[in-house]
């Protein structure tokens, strides 16, 4: 397999779990737009680690291998999150469990 189609599967792989795991940093309340900064921003952050963990530091040389990671990430976790995460209701439930109550809101 090339060195970018492995790039493309990694990112993706780490793409469709990442959903799940920024519910856990989201709230309910926060407006779309907000949600979506922090989604994308955490594919950053997740497509570093996952450039990483497949080549090591030196693999950021590589510009194309790590612009194809962030992409695979980037696309994944948007599409997963839009087709799988919010209609199972799964990634707004974690968003709800997550959150911490006011003493008003847990009257």
């Amino acid at each position: 397999m090339s060195q970018t189609l492995e790039s493309l599967s990694n990112g993706a792989q780490v793409g469709a779990v990442l959903p799940l795991l920024t519910a856990v940093v989201q709230k309910p309340a926060w407006s779309a737009k907000y949600k979506k900064v922090v989604a994308v921003v955490a594919a950053l952050v997740a497509s570093v680690f996952a450039v990483a963990a497949d080549g090591g530091w030196d693999q950021f040389q590589h510009g194309q291998l790590t612009a194809a990671t962030l992409l695979g990430v980037l696309a994944a976790s948007q599409t997963s999150y839009d087709l799988v995460w919010k209609p199972s209701k799964l990634a707004p439930m974690i968003e709800a469990l997550t959150t911490r109550k006011t003493a008003q809101q847990a009257e």
